[in-house]
């Protein structure tokens, strides 16, 4: 398993509209994809400007399957909402 761990910086006011933007749009796209293994979406109380996207794949090549032009589009789509983000992955080497 591998982890894409994104960090965007969200004003906390617009905390919840970017992430209903984000579940509407990035959600349900990675959901089509294969071996997607799931999302969780994580706010540090201490940092609460900081909005992280723990995604799961089941294998890096199901990662690097998804087309730069889908990214492209899903960020198009995302408008104002769109926000870059800091990444980073991890290799799950134990899992209970």
């Amino acid at each position: 398993m591998v982890i894409e761990f994104l960090t965007f910086e969200v004003d906390p006011a617009e905390r919840d509209r970017w992430l209903a933007e984000e579940e509407r749009h990035w959600s349900r796209y990675l959901e089509t994809r294969p071996g997607f293994a799931g999302k969780e979406m994580w706010v540090d109380d201490d940092d609460p400007g900081r909005v992280h996207a723990v995604i799961r794949w089941e294998s890096q090549q199901a990662w690097d399957d998804v087309p730069r032009a889908d990214v492209e589009a899903v960020d198009e789509a995302m408008g104002e909402w769109c926000r870059d983000a800091a990444m980073r992955s991890f290799r799950v080497v134990r899992d209970c």
